[in-house]
Formats: C-alpha cells, sequence, structure tokens
C-alpha cells in the first residue's frame, strides 16, 4: 500500500470515528445570570441537556431530546439539584436558598433559578461552582453578576481548576444603596473580578478548542478543501468560510435573526451531505463558483456557533451577549485556520497524484456523505 492509500485509508478510518461519535453541537459551557438587590442574591443558571444528563443518575439520562412531560417526570430530582449547584457565601456564612425552580427552556435548555437571602449584614461575596467538575473535563461556565439597573458587577469564565468568583464589601455596599428608581451614581470600584481581556481570551481558548471537537464542522472543512486543486483556491473557500460566520454572529448579536437549534442542526448535516454529493458528481474535479456554495452554508454553520451561545442564556437579561459571541468566534476562526494549515499541505500534496484524484477523493466524498447521513438522522429522526 503505497502512502496515498494509506492516508486516504486512514482518513476513512477517522470519518467512521466521526460519525460515530457526533452529536449536536454542545458548547462545553454553561452559564450563570445574577442580580444582586440589596437584600438579595438572584442567581439563574443554565445547561445544556447534555450537560443536564450528567448531573442526574444514569437511569434517568436520556440520548434524545426531552419532552415536557418527561421533564416533569423529572422535575423533583431537578429541584432537589438546584441548591447543589453553587456554594454562596457571605463573608463566612454559607447561604441557602429560600427559593428554587427548574424550568425547560426552549431547545430543551435547562433553567435553574435560586434566590438567597442576604441579610441585614453587609459582607463579601462568593460564588462557587459545586457541579462543574462532574461534568466533561473542559467544561466551562460563564458566569455574570449584575446590579438592579442592569450594570455589570463581574463576569468570569469557570473552569474546575478556578470555579469561583467574588464580590468584595464595597460592591456590596454600593449595590445595598441602589434601587430600581436611583439617579445615576459612580459605579463600584474596579477589581471585582479578573480583568475584560482575561474573560475574552477565556472565550477565544473555549472557541478554538469547540471547533477542533465540533467533528460536523470540520468535516464539512474537510469535504469543501479535498477537491481544491490550488493555495489560491483552499483560501478563498476558507475566507469565504470565516465571512460568512462573521455576518451570522453580528446579526446573532444585535438581535437581527434568531434560528431555533432544532433547524440550524439538521441543515449543518445536512449540508455536509450536500457538498459530498456535489464532489462525487465533479468526479474530483474542483467545481466553479464553490465559494458561493461555501459562503451560504457558512452562514448556517455560524448559526449553530451563535445559537449554543444564546440558547443557554447569554443576553437574555442584559447586553451580555455581544462578547461572548465575538470572542467566541474568533476561537472559532483561530481554530479552523490552524487546522487548514495542518491539513493544506497534505490535501495539496495528494492532488497531484491523479490516483488520489479518480480514487481518493471519491472515497473521501462517499464517507463524506454517510457521516452526513448519519447526523442528519440523529437530528431528525432519532431527536
Amino acid at each position: 500500500m503505497n502512502a496515498a492509500r494509506r492516508l486516504v485509508f486512514r482518513l476513512a478510518l477517522g470519518f467512521v470515528a466521526l460519525a460515530a461519535t457526533g452529536r449536536a453541537h454542545d458548547p462545553g459551557i454553561s452559564t450563570a445570570q445574577g442580580e444582586l438587590l440589596s437584600d438579595a442574591l438572584l442567581l439563574v443558571t443554565g445547561f445544556a441537556p447534555a450537560d443536564v444528563e450528567q448531573l442526574l443518575p444514569p437511569e434517568l439520562r436520556r440520548d434524545t431530546a426531552w419532552t415536557q412531560a418527561e421533564f416533569d417526570a423529572v422535575r423533583d430530582r431537578l429541584l432537589a439539584l438546584a441548591p447543589q449547584l453553587w456554594e454562596v457565601r457571605a463573608g463566612e456564612a454559607r447561604l441557602t436558598p429560600s427559593e428554587t425552580r427548574a424550568e425547560l427552556l426552549p431547545g430543551d435548555n435547562v433553567s435553574f433559578r435560586a434566590v438567597y437571602a442576604l441579610g441585614a449584614e453587609h459582607a463579601p461575596l462568593t460564588l462557587r461552582a459545586l457541579k462543574i467538575g462532574d461534568l466533561p473535563s473542559g467544561h466551562r461556565q460563564f458566569v455574570i453578576v449584575a446590579d438592579v439597573r442592569g450594570s455589570v458587577l463581574v463576569k468570569k469564565l469557570l473552569k474546575a481548576e478556578d470555579a469561583a468568583v467574588a464580590l468584595p464589601l464595597a460592591t456590596v455596599e454600593h449595590v445595598a444603596g441602589l434601587t430600581a428608581a436611583s439617579p445615576p451614581a459612580s459605579p463600584p470600584p474596579p477589581g471585582a473580578g479578573p480583568s475584560e481581556a482575561a474573560t475574552w481570551w477565556e472565550f477565544i481558548k473555549l472557541g478554538a478548542h469547540h471547533i477542533w471537537t465540533g467533528y460536523d464542522h470540520l468535516l464539512f472543512l474537510v469535504a469543501l478543501l479535498v477537491v481544491c486543486r490550488s493555495f489560491r483556491a483552499c483560501v478563498v473557500i476558507i475566507t469565504s468560510f470565516t465571512l460568512a460566520h462573521s455576518i451570522t454572529l453580528a446579526l446573532a448579536a444585535l438581535d437581527v435573526v434568531s434560528l431555533p437549534p432544532r433547524l440550524v442542526e439538521p441543515v449543518i448535516a445536512a449540508s455536509i451531505v450536500l457538498v459530498g454529493v456535489e464532489n462525487l458528481l465533479r468526479r474530483g474535479a474542483e467545481p466553479r463558483g464553490r465559494w458561493v456554495l461555501t459562503f451560504a452554508l457558512g452562514l448556517m454553520h455560524g448559526f449553530g456557533f451563535a445559537g449554543v451561545l444564546r440558547d443557554l442564556g447569554l443576553g437574555r437579561d442584559g447586553g451580555s451577549v455581544v462578547m461572548p459571541l465575538l470572542t467566541f468566534n474568533l476561537g472559532v476562526e483561530l481554530g479552523q485556520i490552524a487546522v487548514a494549515a495542518i491539513l493544506l499541505p497534505g490535501l495539496l500534496w495528494l492532488r497531484c497524484n491523479e490516483k488520489f484524484v479518480t480514487r481518493g477523493v471519491p472515497a473521501i466524498s462517499v464517507l463524506v456523505v454517510l457521516a452526513g447521513m448519519f447526523w442528519l438522522i440523529q437530528r431528525t429522526v432519532l431527536g
């Protein structure tokens, strides 16, 4: 077996593995939005369905979307889980929630609401995520706490090894003097949390990690590039895909267009099938105007990335969605460029071999179609 055939064989095994493990986008992130009042802290935590399943006993876990009836059947378990999500301390005293609630949101995401009474004595607050270590490795939890007027007091991207966020005494005292009708006042002292740049960087890293584990997006990119005959053609394809993502995220961030995951995810799978079929029909030749198709389908892939953050609740009670969306997408694009930089030299070298064009490209395209069909069935019939 020559080098080209060995590479094609390895790619085939890889694509089979991707199809077996692929599932609708779980961004590996959950959210917690807090509102600090003069006498209480309201904390709303949102999880993707796959993450909630990890927090339930094995016999209650599901591989498909929840119906309202199925959610109601485990509501008591979820209500029992709600007080265990966070350790909230006012100084040295640990607070217990005076009210808890669990809701099934659109997109099957689960929202937990908890209210912590603060009492008359002011003390610095510390919030620690207790369940982040029980979720898949690399999971992140984006926490943003605002005052009664919506001014952001602290935001941080938590991880298992750094799962706490603090609000100093000066910030708590500042909020205690505010009401919804308060006139404009000077903001609380800075330093309640990490710098803006640090939070941005965490979202960039998360976006890069997501594209590296976003097997459907990677397979779509490979299907696009495998028929390119030149470096210039590859650059045009990648640029079209990147530009489409940017437009989609701008529309999502400005609330101009919002599409449900139940529509976006099957279309992404169908786009993989479409590109694979076109490769087969062209018999390995580079399709003319491929960048137009790439741009159009890239818009939908961008909605996939935007939706995974928005559906978890970012920006629902304020304008906090723009920074996570843009920096997350920047990480996605940087991760995509890194993948392309690794793939391109090998693909362009293989394109010089006529047997790869006549046999290898069709073989890869068949596997692309099969993987796309698997995901399409998983996200429609089985979803």
